[in-house]
């Protein structure tokens, strides 16, 4: 089959690897029918030192079962399925969390003998506590939408979750990615009633108000803490989404938040640590 593979920054290749099989009882495989490009590929294009052997890419995918391992039950060859970006069992006390993605029976695509995302069929791992059935066709018009379930929509729905939004809520949104305009559309969803988002691309701002943003701060670093004060009476929001995943947003989000409030970092970020204390907030 052909895949996506890496071998250094800014050498992607598409090229013959070998056709996924069952390996284990509880594998399936999924013939990829619609695959994404994630903002956390575009880290190892900008820095990954050359490899002879390259990195298989993606883990934002769609597609039909083709195969199901014998210990499998809840999925079988002819389902369209969607996969999340980590594979995680299900039902060790991680996942039974909800935090599937410390699962310690799962991993990720593209490592340890699993295919990425980014090519025309997957061995899917733990199939049973990955893979979700769709029930719609595969040619419906939705897929390009359904797509987002991969990782960007459940992603951003996760942080509105996390950091509390509801009813009457003010929400900050750092980021106009696909992550920011999806906590948009989760943050309206869930009833908050100011969502601003921090961004400056003016084609994602026009999405981020048809998803329902009631703000735009385009402005950074001082100005725009400021800026979100202003917009929230001087108190800030009850939920802060960080959206970007790099250390001077992640730094700067809690001087957003309004005291007492419960901001989360949603996006897996490229740094490892946040140096802004919460008590900078007001």
């Amino acid at each position: 089959m052909r895949a996506t593979v890496m071998y250094g920054a800014g050498d992607v290749r598409v090229e013959t690897v070998p056709d996924p099989g069952l390996v284990e009882a509880t594998d399936a495989v999924v013939r990829v029918t619609r695959a994404a490009i994630c903002g956390s590929d575009l880290w190892p294009y900008k820095s990954m030192e050359h490899s002879e052997t390259g990195r298989r890419m993606g883990h934002e995918f769609i597609g039909v079962v083709e195969a199901a391992g014998s210990d499998v039950r809840t999925v079988k060859a002819g389902d369209l399925v969607v996969a999340p970006f980590v594979w995680s069992d299900g039902t060790c006390v991680f996942c039974q969390e909800g935090l599937q993605t410390s699962c310690l029976h799962g991993g990720r695509y593209g490592f340890d003998g699993v295919d990425g995302g980014q090519g025309e069929a997957v061995r899917v791992p733990q199939a049973d506590g990955t893979l979700v059935v769709l029930p719609v066709s595969a040619d419906n018009a939705l897929m390009p939408s359904l797509v987002t379930l991969t990782d960007v929509m459940a992603t951003g729905h996760h942080a509105a979750l996390a950091a509390g939004v509801g009813p009457g809520k003010a929400v900050a949104v750092v980021g106009d990615g696909a992550v920011g305009l999806c906590a948009v559309i989760a943050a309206r969803r869930l009833g908050a009633e100011q969502v601003t988002l921090l961004g400056r691309h003016s084609d994602r701002i026009a999405l981020a108000r048809e998803f329902g943003a009631t703000d735009i701060v385009s402005e950074r670093g001082d100005e725009a803490v400021e800026r979100v004060r202003q917009l929230t009476d001087g108190l800030g929001a009850h939920s802060v989404l960080e959206c970007v995943g790099l250390e001077q947003s992640r730094n700067c989000y809690p001087m957003f938040s309004k005291a007492g409030s419960n901001p989360v970092a949603s996006s897996i970020g490229s740094a490892a640590s946040t140096t802004c204390q919460t008590a900078t907030a007001r």
